[in-house]
C-alpha cells in the first residue's frame, strides 16, 4: 500500500497489555506495519491488571515500535497520544468506562484480547452486559475455545456482541508471507495447479517442528499440548489453504468459504482416532550447546497430565481432489532439526522410460514457512553418466516480508476486512476434525511416548 491512501483512523486497545504476547509479537508486528503503511492512524491504549506507570508503558511503546523499525515521527506521535488503563476486562463496569471515554463515531474502537482464552470469554460476557458502540470490533486469540462444544457456545456469545463481520479471530499463521504464498503458487502457476491433486500427489505434510523447549510457558502450554496449541489451529488452516479450490476472487467471503469448504471435507485418516494419531513427549538431551531438561522437570509442569510435546495427525480431505491422499500434521518442541513448512511428495513415473541404469526419483516441492524457502526436486540426466538419473533441487530463498504476521493481521483489523481472520465455523469444522483424537488420548488409548530433546522425535517414528 502507498501513502497516498486515505488516512485509516482507529482506536486500539489491547487488553494484556503488559504481557509477553503484547511485548514480543503485536507491538513489533504494529512497528513493521506502520513502517511500510503509514495510513494508519491509531490511537493505541493499554489495558492490564498491572499497576504499570503511563511512563513505563510509553517507554515499552517505544522500543516495540523501535524494533518495529517504525520511524521516529510516528513512533513518537503514536507514544505521544497513548495511554494505559489499569483495569479488569471482565469488570461490565469499567469497560463501560472505557468504551464511554474512547466513544468517537469517527474511529472504530478495536479491543484485542491478548489474554488467556477464559479470560476472554469471560471479558466478552461482562462486555454482553452493556451497551456496546454500533463500530465496535473484537480481536480474539486462539484458541477459540477447548473444544467443539465450547467453540460453539463462544461463537453465539461473539455474534450476540457484534455481527460476525466484526469478529477478528486471530491464528497469526494466517498472517505468514509464506502461507499467503500458497494463493500465488498455486494459482498463478500452470505447471502446479493441474498436477494439484490425488492423481499426481502422494502425500502431503505440514510439519513444524522447534528446537525451543518449554522456554517458560508451562502457565499456557501444560494445559494445552502440541495438538491444541499447533494442529488444531495454525496446521489445519494451512492444510485447508492447501487443499482448497481455486477461488475466483481474494475477498473474505470467497476464501474463507473455500478454506471451510476443505474443511468439511476433513476426517481422520479411516476415521480411527488411534491408528491416525500419534503423541510423545521430550525427556533431557542437548540441543546444540543448550542442555535441556526432561519435560516433565520443567518449572511449573504437572507431570500428571500427560501433556504431548510432540503430536501427529494423518487426515483425508474426501473430494473429488484429495481422496486417498494422506495430509499429515506434525508439531513438536525441543527437536534437533526444527524443520517448518510444507512438503508435497509426487507419485512416481507410472512407466519409465527403459534404457537408464536407474529408476527416476519421484518429485517433491518443500515451502519452507521459517525460513521461507522453496525448493522443487526433480530428475535430470547424471553429470557423469548421462544414462543415470540423478537428483537436482531448484531453490530460492523467498526472504522475509517486511510487515510480521502480526502486522498483516493488524493491518486488516484496523482496515475492518476479515479476509485473514478465521471465522467462526472455520474453528468450530477444526474441532469437530479433532475432536476424537483428543478424546482418545484423554482415554489413553493413545500411548505417550518420549523421545530425546534434541533428536528427530521417537525411534519408533519413521
Amino acid at each position: 500500500m502507498s501513502e497516498h491512501l486515505a488516512k485509516q483512523r482507529s482506536t486500539l486497545v489491547i487488553f494484556g497489555a503488559s504481557g509477553d504476547l503484547t511485548h514480543r509479537l503485536l507491538l513489533p508486528g504494529l512497528g513493521t506495519l506502520l513502517r511500510q503503511r503509514p495510513h494508519h492512524d491509531i490511537h493505541l491504549v493499554g489495558a492490564a491488571a498491572d499497576d504499570l506507570s503511563e511512563q513505563d508503558w510509553k517507554q515499552r511503546v517505544a522500543d516495540a515500535l523501535c524494533e518495529g523499525g517504525c520511524s521516529a515521527d510516528r513512533s513518537t506521535a503514536i507514544v505521544a497520544g497513548t495511554e494505559y488503563k489499569r483495569m479488569d476486562a471482565t469488570d461490565a463496569t469499567a469497560l463501560h468506562q472505557l468504551l464511554t471515554e474512547l466513544a468517537d463515531p469517527e474511529r472504530p474502537i478495536v479491543l484485542y484480547f491478548a489474554l488467556p482464552p477464559t479470560i476472554s470469554q469471560r471479558a466478552c460476557e461482562a462486555l454482553a452486559r452493556i451497551d456496546l458502540p454500533p463500530n465496535l470490533r473484537l480481536a480474539i486469540e486462539k484458541p477459540f475455545g477447548h473444544d467443539l462444544e465450547s467453540a460453539q457456545k463462544f461463537n453465539k456469545l461473539l455474534t450476540s456482541l457484534v455481527p460476525e463481520e466484526q469478529v477478528f479471530r486471530v491464528d497469526h499463521y494466517l498472517g505468514k508471507a509464506t502461507v499467503l504464498n500458497l494463493i500465488g503458487l498455486r494459482f498463478s502457476n500452470r505447471v502446479f495447479e493441474p498436477t494439484w491433486n490425488a492423481t499426481n500427489i502422494e502425500r502431503v505434510e505440514i510439519i513444524t517442528d522447534e528446537q525451543l523447549a518449554l522456554e517458560g510457558r508451562a502457565g499456557y502450554y501444560d494445559g494445552a499440548g502440541a495438538l491444541k496449541d499447533m494442529l488444531q489451529s495454525h496446521l489445519m488452516l494451512v492444510m485447508a489453504m492447501v487443499a482448497m479450490e481455486e477461488p475466483a476472487a481474494i475477498d473474505q467471503l470467497e476464501l474463507r468459504d473455500l478454506m471451510v469448504h476443505a474443511l468439511r471435507a476433513t476426517h481422520l485418516w479411516a476415521d480411527d482416532p488411534v491408528a491416525s494419531s500419534r503423541r510423545a513427549r521430550y525427556t533431557a538431551g542437548t540441543i546444540g550447546e543448550r542442555e535441556v531438561p526432561s519435560y516433565v522437570d520443567e518449572p511449573g509442569v504437572d507431570p500428571s497430565r500427560n501433556t504431548e510435546t510432540l503430536a501427529e495427525v494423518t487426515l483425508e480431505v474426501r473430494n473429488a481432489r484429495w481422496t486417498g491422499v494422506p495430509f499429515r500434521l506434525r508439531s513438536g518442541k525441543a527437536l534437533g532439526d526444527g524443520f517448518r513448512g510444507i512438503i508435497v511428495k509426487y507419485r512416481p513415473i507410472v512407466h519409465p522410460v527403459s534404457g537408464f541404469h536407474n529408476a527416476p526419483e519421484p518429485n517433491v516441492l518443500a515451502i519452507g514457512i521459517a525460513p521461507e524457502t522453496i525448493s522443487m526436486q526433480i530428475t535430470t540426466n547424471a553429470s557423469g553418466d548421462r544414462w543415470d538419473l540423478e537428483q537436482t533441487v531448484l531453490h530460492s530463498e523467498l526472504g522475509e516480508s517486511p510487515v510480521r504476521p502480526y502486522g498483516e493481521i493488524l493491518d486488516l483489523i484496523l482496515s475492518g476486512d476479515p479476509l485473514l481472520s478465521v471465522r467462526g465455523d472455520m474453528a468450530e469444522e477444526c474441532w469437530r476434525v479433532l475432536g476424537p483424537v483428543l478424546a482418545a488420548w484423554h482415554n489413553n488409548e493413545v500411548p505417550l511416548e518420549e523421545y530425546r530433546a534434541g533428536s528427530t522425535g521417537p525411534t519408533t517414528w519413521r
